[in-house]
Formats: C-alpha cells, sequence, structure tokens
C-alpha cells in the first residue's frame, strides 16, 4: 500500500505533465493563428534519461523554433530520484538528515520574434528530502518598456495570490526583485513577477496555490501575446532592439 507521501509525489508528477502538454497545446495554437504557411510550427519532444538506473527517472523537453510568435520555447518536465553528494548535503534542506532526493518539476522559458512580447519565465516544482517542499515563480522581461502591460500582468499574479492570503503577493513579488536583482544595472530583472520557496506547512493548500500559479502564468503569457501580436515590428524598432 501507497505511503501519503508516495501519493503525492504521483499527483504532482501529474500536474506537471499535464501543465507541460497543456502549454505546449495553447501555445501551438497561438502559433497556428499566427502563422502564414499552411503547416504552423509545433513542439518538438524528447524524452531524456538522468542516468542508465531507470529508478533514477528523467524528463520530456519539448522545444519550439522560429515560429511566427515564438523565437524560441522550451517546456520541460523532469521527475528524478538520488543520492545529494556529501559537499552538498549541509546546503539543501533536509538533506542533512537524510541525503536521498525525489524531485518533479516543470519549466517554461519563451523568447519572441516580436521585441514588443516580452520574455516569460515560468517554473514550480516539488522536492523531497526528510522534508518535502514547494517552490517556483514566474517574472517577464520586456525588451520595449510597457506600463500598461506590467499593471496588467502584476494584477493577474496578485488576483491568485490573494485567493490563499493577502501577504502572499507583496512577499513572494519582493522574493523576486532580490533573487533577480541585476547589481551591475541597478535594479531589478525586467517587470518582475513573483519568486517563492519552502512551502510546506499546508500541502493541499500549497498543491492548490501551485496549480493556480501554473494556469496564471498560461493565462498571463495568452492574454499577452494576443495582445501584442497584432502590433507589426517596424525597422526602427527591429534596429534598436538589436543593438
Amino acid at each position: 500500500m501507497r505511503t501519503k507521501l508516495e501519493i503525492r509525489k504521483i499527483v504532482t508528477s501529474d500536474w506537471f505533465k499535464f501543465l507541460q502538454n497543456q502549454i505546449c497545446e495553447e501555445f501551438e495554437q497561438i502559433e497556428k493563428g499566427k502563422s502564414r504557411s499552411k503547416k504552423s510550427k509545433t513542439f518538438k519532444k524528447n524524452s531524456w534519461k538522468k542516468s542508465k538506473n531507470p529508478m533514477d527517472g528523467g524528463g520530456t523537453y519539448a522545444i519550439l523554433k522560429n515560429g511566427a510568435i515564438f523565437d524560441s520555447v522550451g517546456v520541460n518536465f523532469s521527475e528524478v530520484s538520488g543520492r545529494f553528494h556529501k559537499k552538498f548535503r549541509s546546503q539543501i534542506f533536509g538533506a542533512r538528515e537524510n541525503p536521498n532526493y525525489w524531485a518533479s518539476g516543470i519549466s517554461v522559458v519563451a523568447h519572441m520574434k516580436n521585441p514588443k512580447i516580452p520574455a516569460m519565465h515560468f517554473n514550480t516544482r516539488f522536492i523531497v528530502t526528510s522534508k518535502n517542499w514547494f517552490g517556483g515563480g514566474m517574472d517577464a522581461t520586456p525588451t520595449i518598456k510597457d506600463l500598461k502591460e506590467k499593471k496588467l500582468f502584476h494584477k493577474k499574479i496578485k488576483i491568485t495570490c490573494d485567493k490563499y492570503s493577502k501577504k502572499y503577493y507583496p512577499k513572494y513579488k519582493k522574493w523576486c526583485d532580490e533573487y533577480f536583482y541585476l547589481p551591475h544595472r541597478r535594479e531589478t530583472r525586467g517587470i518582475g513577477g513573483i519568486f517563492f520557496d519552502y512551502k510546506k506547512n499546508n500541502w493541499e493548500k500549497d498543491f492548490s496555490f501551485v496549480r493556480d500559479v501554473g494556469l496564471c502564468f498560461l493565462d498571463c503569457a495568452k492574454t499577452i501575446i494576443t495582445k501584442k501580436n497584432e502590433f507589426k515590428m517596424v525597422k526602427k524598432t527591429k534596429k534598436s532592439t538589436i543593438l
């Protein structure tokens, strides 16, 4: 009979796989709607293994390149396990007590053809050592500043966070700003977003939040891309972004 933790591993891993497929399908639909050719670009999926031992796990990476909307986008899923090296155990939460680990997650990096559409990043994960917790976040990095877009992006994130706690958004926004701070520029990366880690006090609530963050990212991406892809890139804009 499976333990509660084993069931939780299966459920979270299944969610991350589902979300990977959902994001790929939604992005392909956006790509199809903008493509001038009869055959639009689609994701190419490849599986990988962490090692020759099947118990160590692996994952699937999905890549779409040189599309009408997406210059390059990767949507990656992984589920792996192993044992931390001695020199890393003191740095990983719960690894000092038990060096064995299991982890599953999804990550997205999307760069667009149109420089008026920001690059977008997202990831969520569930990690198990002697402890278990969720982490993740999302942010956007525009080439061209758009205050309305920034407000829309953060409004959607705040609505998602506020469903769980009014403290989440300011806390996780600040964490993101600090985590992705660029000292040489004395500024945060792009328009920011949220970043969170070590969510471990209420598994059901935390897993629900992680699912909603994933759906929020997809909603933000679709809304921004759909709104911006109608703007044509003039030569002056293209030249300035290359420079």
